[in-house]
């Protein structure tokens, strides 16, 4: 049986990538409920830190993460969810929560 390492709160980070494009989507959390809906249910599930709650993402937005396939790295610290976005990803209505490049002027 796979051991997740998971951090003081019970979570681990999930990165969510779109399996067509590769592009990165999104960052979540997910305890081990909602890593188990996830792989169950084929749809992404999290666990809302603000809130102390599962999230079903697409829930209220309709914006669900249809999940193709689901990976851990190499120290089973985090996990990759491939995904096929059904609508926006980010709760602002962009595509990707990566929407904005950082660069050093913006640190000063």
């Amino acid at each position: 049986m796979l051991a997740v390492k998971w951090d003081e709160k019970g979570l681990v980070p999930a990165i969510i990538q779109d399996a067509a494009s590769g592009d990165v989507l999104m960052l979540g959390y997910m305890n081990a409920e909602s890593l188990k809906l996830t792989l169950e249910s084929g749809h992404a599930w999290f666990w809302s830190r603000s809130r102390q709650e599962l999230w079903h993402k697409g829930a209220t937005s309709g914006n669900f993460l249809e999940v193709t396939d689901v990976w851990y790295d190499c120290d089973i610290d985090a996990v990759l969810v491939k995904a096929s976005p059904k609508g926006p990803s980010c709760h602002t209505g962009e595509r990707s929560c990566f929407y904005r490049r950082l660069t050093v002027a913006d640190l000063a």
